[in-house]
This record gives C-alpha cells, sequence and structure tokens, in this order.
C-alpha cells in the first residue's frame, strides 16, 4: 500500500554497488538554493534542510523521524508550570572554539521572536525562556503543550557573541548581512565558502561532540536549476548526487547501471491557495467586479475542475498520491472522516459557477513557481487548461521561488501555488501557519487571509488537549471546516526522487532533509 512509509517514517536508501564516487569528496545538487545562511530568516525547506548540516537544536530527528536529543541531553515537564526543562549537553562548541552554553539558546529565542524572524510562530506558546544555569534552561509555556518538543525540531542554536560581534542580532530577511553569508554552528559540518547561487563549500567539523557515521572529507553543493543540465551532470559524473530528479527522467535512471534512484514520497502536500481576504482581483479584464474567491461556490467549482489523476499520470509519472488535507495521509492527527478530496467533475463546477453567479466565467491571476516543486510550471499550465473548460481565464504568471514569497505578501495575486510539508509531523503544523487568522506569530504563511473564528478557537485547545481522542475530534472538525469552506484545495503529495553514482549511501527522510552526517562513500 503506497504512503505505508509514514508509518515507518523513513525510507532508508543505500546504493548496492561501488562506482563512480570521487574519493570521499561529495559533489551534490538540487534545483533550489538556500536563500540564506540564517536560520531564523528563512522557515524554508531548501534553507532549514541545508542549515541543519551547520547548525543543531535542542533537539533533532534520528533517521526514523524520532526525536532523539542534540544540544540538550534530555527535557522534562516543569513540575509547577507549563513548559518544559531542558539539561544541556557540556564541552560542545561552536565551529570558532567558544562554548555553547544556555545564554545561547536564550539568544536564539530572543532572535528568534524577533519582528525579523521568520520562525516566529514556532514560538507562539512560550511565555518566558529561563536560564537556571549554564547547562541548564527552562521553556515556559502559556498552556499545557504536549507537542512543543516537536515544534521546535528544526529551531537551530546561533552563538550569541559571534552573532553580535557580526552585526547580526537581529534576522536579516531583505538584507545581506555576515549571517547571511556566514555560518558558526555546532554541526557535523562548517561552511567553507558560500557563492550564493553558484556554490556552497562545507567541511566536517573536527570537533563535533557526535560520532560521525559519515566519511566525507568536502563537501560541494551546486545548484542547477535547469533539469536537463543537472540529469546531464550526474551522468557524465560532474555531481554525485541530485536530490530534486525530475520524474520524467525516472525510467531513463532506473535503467542505468552505473546509478541508484531513491524513491517515495515526500511529506509535503501541493495545493492551490485563494486570496480570501482581497476584496477586488488583483489580475482580469473587469468584466466582474469584486474578488470571485470570496464565494465559496467559486472555490469548490475550482476544487471539481482541477483532475488530480490526470496530473499524476502524465506530470508526476504516477508516483504522486492525491491529497484531501493539509498534510499527508498517515501522519499524527490526519482526519479519517474526511479522506475524500473533491471529484473531478466538469458539469458541476460549471453549475457552481453558474449558481454563484459566473455562468460566463472570468479571468483571474495565478502565481506560481517554476523552478520550487517538481514539475511546479508545468502542473500550473496543466490547471489553466482545466479551469479554461469551466470558463474560468488564468492568466498564468511564473517565477523563480527567490521573489515568489515577496510577491504573495504583497497580495500580487488572485490564486496560487503552494506546497507544505508539517515539520512536526503533526495536523497542528499546516493549521497553525496556514489555517489560522493572520497574526505576529500565527498565520505566518497564511498569504490569503482565510479567517474563521471556530479554526481560531479550536486551534490552542489541540495544542494543549492530552487527551489523544479529543484531540482528534478537534482536528476532525477543524478538517471538515476547512474542507467546507474550501480554505485551499489540495492537490497530491509531492513524489521524493533522488540519484546518486552507485557506491554513494544516504539516508533519504520522507522530509526530504539531506543529512551529510548520514552518507558514505565506497572506497
Amino acid at each position: 500500500m503506497r504512503g505505508l512509509y509514514r508509518i515507518a517514517g523513513i525510507l532508508l536508501a543505500t546504493t548496492a554497488m561501488a562506482g563512480a564516487a570521487h574519493g570521499e569528496t561529495l559533489r551534490w545538487s538540487a534545483t533550489t538554493d538556500p536563500s540564506t545562511m540564517d536560520p531564523h530568516a528563512a522557515n524554508l525547506a531548501p534553507v532549514t534542510s541545508f542549515l541543519n548540516n551547520i547548525y543543531e537544536g535542542l533537539i533533532r530527528r534520528g533517521k526514523d523521524m524520532t526525536l532523539e536529543p542534540s544540544l540538550a541531553t534530555s527535557w522534562e515537564p516543569l513540575e509547577n508550570e507549563d513548559g518544559w526543562r531542558f539539561n544541556l549537553r557540556e564541552g560542545v562548541t561552536f565551529h570558532d572554539g567558544s562554548a555553547f552554553t544556555a545564554d545561547d539558546v536564550l539568544f536564539s529565542y530572543e532572535r528568534g521572536i524577533s519582528e525579523q524572524s521568520d520562525v516566529r510562530s514556532w514560538f507562539a506558546p512560550v511565555s518566558e525562556v529561563r536560564v537556571v544555569d549554564e547547562l541548564t534552561v527552562d521553556i515556559v509555556l502559556s498552556a499545557p503543550n504536549p507537542i512543543f518538543p516537536d515544534s521546535i525540531a528544526n529551531w537551530m542554536i546561533m552563538d550569541r557573541d559571534w552573532t553580535e560581534a557580526n552585526g547580526s542580532a537581529q534576522p536579516a530577511r531583505d538584507a545581506v548581512t555576515a549571517t547571511t553569508l556566514e555560518a558558526n554552528g555546532t554541526g557535523p559540518f562548517m561552511l567553507e565558502a558560500r557563492e550564493p547561487g553558484v556554490r556552497t563549500t562545507l567541511a566536517p567539523n573536527p570537533d563535533w561532540w557526535d560520532t560521525p557515521e559519515h566519511n566525507i572529507t568536502e563537501a560541494i553543493f551546486t545548484p542547477i536549476t535547469s533539469a536537463a543540465t543537472a540529469i546531464a551532470a550526474l551522468v557524465s559524473s560532474e555531481i554525485d548526487l541530485l536530490t530534486s530528479v525530475p520524474v520524467q527522467d525516472v525510467d531513463r535512471l532506473r535503467d542505468s547501471e552505473e546509478i541508484t534512484v531513491f524513491e517515495g514520497l515526500e511529506a509535503r502536500v501541493i495545493m492551490v491557495g485563494f486570496g480570501h481576504d482581497k476584496e477586488t482581483l488583483y489580475g482580469g479584464d473587469g468584466a466582474v467586479e469584486g474578488n470571485p474567491f470570496q464565494n465559496v461556490l467559486v472555490r469548490e467549482a475550482v476544487a471539481h475542475a482541477i483532475d488530480v489523476d490526470a496530473i499524476d499520470q502524465v506530470l508526476m509519472d504516477g508516483l504522486a498520491e492525491p491529497a484531501s488535507q493539509l498534510q499527508p495521509a498517515g501522519l499524527s492527527g490526519y482526519s479519517e472522516e474526511h479522506a475524500a478530496r473533491p471529484a473531478y467533475d466538469l458539469d458541476l463546477a460549471t453549475r457552481l459557477l453558474s449558481e454563484a453567479g459566473y455562468a460566463d466565467g472570468f479571468s483571474f491571476n495565478f502565481k506560481c513557481t517554476n523552478d520550487r516543486y517538481l514539475n511546479d510550471a508545468e502542473v500550473c499550465q496543466a490547471i489553466v487548461s482545466m479551469l479554461a473548460q469551466i470558463g474560468l481565464e488564468a492568466q498564468l504568471e511564473t517565477i523563480p521561488v527567490a521573489g515568489y514569497w515577496t510577491e504573495l505578501r504583497e497580495g500580487n495575486y488572485d490564486m496560487f501555488l503552494l506546497g507544505w510539508s508539517p515539520g512536526t509531523f503533526d495536523a497542528e503544523h499546516p493549521i497553525r501557519f496556514l489555517a489560522h487568522t493572520p497574526t505576529d506569530t500565527l498565520g505566518t504563511w497564511n498569504f490569503g487571509g482565510y479567517s474563521n473564528e471556530r479554526v481560531d478557537e479550536l486551534l490552542p485547545l489541540v495544542q494543549s488537549e492530552l487527551d489523544a481522542a479529543a484531540r482528534q475530534d478537534m482536528l476532525d472538525e477543524i478538517a471538515g471546516i476547512l474542507q467546507e469552506e474550501v480554505a485551499y484545495v489540495p492537490l497530491y503529495e509531492e513524489p521524493l526522487v533522488w540519484a546518486a553514482r552507485n557506491g554513494i549511501s544516504v539516508v533519504q527522510r520522507p522530509d526530504n532533509f539531506f543529512m551529510l552526517r548520514w552518507v558514505t562513500i565506497d572506497q
């Protein structure tokens, strides 16, 4: 049965033959270059995944996605108040040799909740962080929150002295600072050279507190935006590993005797979003007044007009999985009561548009990336063609991801494409980021301004509920609301395909994080 990998939480992928890997230097590539080296400036998977090799948090996820100690050796609930005590690891040093202490945790919290931080929502439940002593930190919460440790598994700790000395006490989201181009973590690899968009070179940390499992002496990352160029580089041995394999090339690579393909499903749902809070259309020819997407019947029509099975077969080589909710099936909190997604039905979609008062359709702007998700531009073009069958004229605008989020935050769209992977592997995560009414710390990726009072009321209850059945009842209710109001149109779970030269062993987790500490190269 497809999707069962989530029960185990992992795909352990290893090559079967020794081959053309080049010594202990690993050269790897993906479509997207991390936009910054600042772990608090961009809550983006390409950034978080890459920086997990350099920086570390109090807690990390292991090969099977379970939580395990990192800079904290243990954690337990506070006795007389809501929150958690973290006991820190002794003897850890940053890459520049300075000691890691509780003050660095406090500093990373203060930096993480600052106005310029893109990870503020992680700390919405936190009321205070207290330094008990150099190796003990209490994180006090405003209410019970049993999943809080899961929510900070990607919170990376920075050195106060180094960061402040380099004029980067605040994250830089729209400017270049020392922390944009440089890094000083505690992790298994150190940043040696950074050329944004060109090449980033890492070297092993000889003083890492943990026992290395890798045998890499140098790791060189080169982003390649062209799929054809990336495949050619892999086949010709210019690179050793590619973590963004185009699905149309999977069969070709499977047939290669020198390359191993690693396949699975990423814990990421690709969806369509709408400008719920926009009173007028951003695009269009002016033939209609107001914003038709504020009408739920129009959003329902869009949902029924998109043939997800066709997208899967034609553009994803049958490797995707249709999705009905904001998180994949099988993850914690998934609502089995709402597992069905809207049926592809053009007649129904046409009737819904007519009932909404748009029998003649309308034109609008549809914003998409062209270098972030698998075949994203092609998927959006397919959606344009499908919506045209019911009279909706989408003016497609595809742009690189580097400027995409700014466009969405500025409201320059009517409908948009979005992919979401829940960092906690729990349904609470996309609700907190995508479905709560936007505030400074909640709904921070709810670009369309979707708002429902009941969802807002239930979220803190979901976060604090200790009874699993009661919590699931609330998550079922939220899933039902989001489906009934068509807050988004979930499309499919994205395929996860990597490929490597024979002789390279890797761990492929469903969060699509490429962790160098588990890579070995046959010699």
